[in-house]
């Protein structure tokens, strides 16, 4: 199988895992300056990669194009730093350095401990 291709689908299906996220929050009207789809949206994408490394090497590593769509393209697509990086951008600007400083703090802080929970328990 084409590994560019399955990137591809990957991060197509990553990325509308993403925009799900956003409109399922907007739809429980969680409004507020905390960005909340794409914590939350970091945090499972780095579940699932963890859970992928860790559960499913084995078996991943034989399946080199598999590993690519699940890590390169879903996680890949439903993270989002870039999108991180602007919402932080807009809090700094709106004079909300104290929130955006949380941002960072607890997006870094939680990926980093989803991913060493993953992997412990794995």
């Amino acid at each position: 199988m084409n590994t560019w291709l399955v990137v591809f689908i990957g991060g197509g299906l990553g990325s509308l895992m993403r925009y799900g996220m956003s409109r399922a929050l907007l739809a429980m009207d969680l409004r507020g300056a905390f960005p909340w789809a794409t914590f939350l949206s970091n945090l499972l994408a780095t579940a699932i990669l963890a859970w992928a490394l860790f559960r499913m090497q084995p078996w991943l590593q034989h399946r080199p194009a598999w590993a690519a769509f699940l890590a390169v393209g879903v996680c890949g697509g439903f993270s989002t730093f870039s999108t991180f990086s602007y919402e932080n951008f807009l809090l700094f600007r709106e004079g909300l350095p104290v929130l955006a400083g949380a941002n960072i703090l607890v997006n870094i802080l939680a990926c980093l401990a989803v991913f060493y929970l993953v992997a412990r328990y794995a």
